[in-house]
């Protein structure tokens, strides 16, 4: 039922971050509060959500 989905950070703006799915690139951004995501991603970064939870990859 929930399946892991990689994002990679494509731009932080400030509190927020925009994740562009991995397997779906062509999908709009996601727009995720950067309290929710883990202390050291920077752009670029390789993030995992499966659980409700983001887990960085890279």
């Amino acid at each position: 039922m929930f399946e892991a989905i990689e994002y990679t950070v494509e731009n932080i703006d400030g509190d927020y971050a925009h994740l562009r799915r991995v397997d779906n690139p062509d999908e709009d951004l996601k727009l995720v509060a950067r309290a929710l995501l883990p202390d050291t991603i920077r752009e670029g970064s390789l993030l995992k959500y499966e659980l409700l939870q983001y887990e960085l990859l890279d």
